[in-house]
């Protein structure tokens, strides 16, 4: 093996090195019954990370979970009552709601990378504010977030 070989060699296992160990961060995300957008929430209720992260739900008061609605490729996420954690891989918007306060409009949203599902999850974000019994503009105000 020639010299400059083995040293292009060496440069490329430390850059992979140096890829694998950086870490994705992990959020909190508290749920509450009073919190500073009001009654049954998820603060923050809007979250943006990066794909790889990980969301741990904290059940700060008790009753509280976590269901996902609307995630990017579809597939389905809870989190329940004593809390959780939860990676988040594929870029998107994912919507969430507190299964025994969807009606009041416990809802959260958690945009991971890129919004490439952002005109489905408006629609479906319309769709879910018209059966709130409280709180009416709460999903829209986080959904207004999404870039």
């Amino acid at each position: 093996m020639t010299r400059n070989l083995f040293l292009k060699l060496c440069v490329g296992t430390a850059l992979l090195t140096t890829a694998s160990m950086v870490h994705a961060a992990e959020h909190e995300v508290k749920m509450l019954n009073a919190g500073t957008d009001g009654i049954m929430v998820f603060e923050p209720g809007y979250l943006k990370i990066a794909p790889g992260d990980t969301v741990n739900f904290v059940a700060t008061d008790t009753g509280h979970n976590a269901v996902s609605e609307v995630t990017p490729d579809g597939s389905k996420w809870e989190v329940g009552f004593d809390g959780g954690k939860v990676k988040f891989e594929q870029e998107g918007v994912n919507i969430y709601y507190c299964l025994p306060h969807k009606s009041m409009a416990m809802v959260g949203v958690i945009q991971v990378g890129q919004a490439v599902n952002k005109d489905d999850a408006m629609k479906q974000a319309d769709t879910l504010e018209a059966g709130f019994a409280m709180n009416q503009g709460r999903l829209k105000q986080y959904m207004a977030q999404v870039q």
